[in-house]
């Protein structure tokens, strides 16, 4: 499906004309793009805004949950960039599209899991061009994976310090900002 999409645009005088540009152009789609061992992958389920052309939502998506908030005039934005690099129609379900996006190694500090997938996935659900995402699956390098030390003492010691056994632990952040009183949110902290 890549036949569709625009070419990136290089010369710094039209990159930097006034004006706004299309995430493809920027860089954030590339459908010759080979993924390497060390990108971290992610596949969105997307559902763009009306008259916006696929391509351009899978490298929005691409853009926000890489370094299109970024300004590339004062940073190395080419190695930061991630490459949406493969979209498809989701089969039986009109309007919806499945994107492959890779992000380079070097976006993310090693063993920090939770950062990384927040910066994946955070700003992608906000983007102008996209109705509706999904993020469906992720793919880790083994480098990066390598990276995490895991918890000085392990699950048994952890169930027991929580006295939770035969369920899954699960941890989740309240958000007194969406409604909850503050003794409320500190109530439901200290629960077991």
């Amino acid at each position: 499906m890549h036949e569709m999409a625009r070419s990136e645009i290089t010369d710094e005088k039209q990159r930097y004309a006034a004006g706004v540009l299309e995430y493809a152009q920027m860089g954030y789609w590339d459908g010759d793009y080979q993924p390497r061992d060390t990108d971290v992958l992610a596949l969105f389920r997307i559902t763009p805004q009306e008259g916006v052309d696929p391509i351009e939502a899978a490298a929005a998506a691409a853009g926000e949950s890489s370094a299109a908030t970024w300004t590339d005039r004062l940073t190395a934005c080419d190695q930061y960039r991630a490459k949406a690099y493969r979209v498809e129609p989701v089969p039986g379900t009109p309007g919806q599209y499945v994107c492959d996006i890779a992000h380079d190694l070097i976006l993310f500090e090693e063993g920090a899991g939770a950062n990384m997938t927040a910066s994946i996935i955070d700003n992608v659900f906000s983007v102008k061009p996209l109705k509706a995402a999904r993020l469906e699956d992720m793919c880790f390098p083994i480098a990066y994976l390598k990276t995490f030390a895991g918890s000085p003492t392990g699950i048994v010691v952890e169930r027991g310090r929580l006295d939770k056994f035969g369920r899954p632990l699960l941890g989740a952040t309240t958000k007194p900002k969406l409604g909850c009183r503050a003794r409320t949110t500190a109530a439901w902290s200290m629960s077991g």
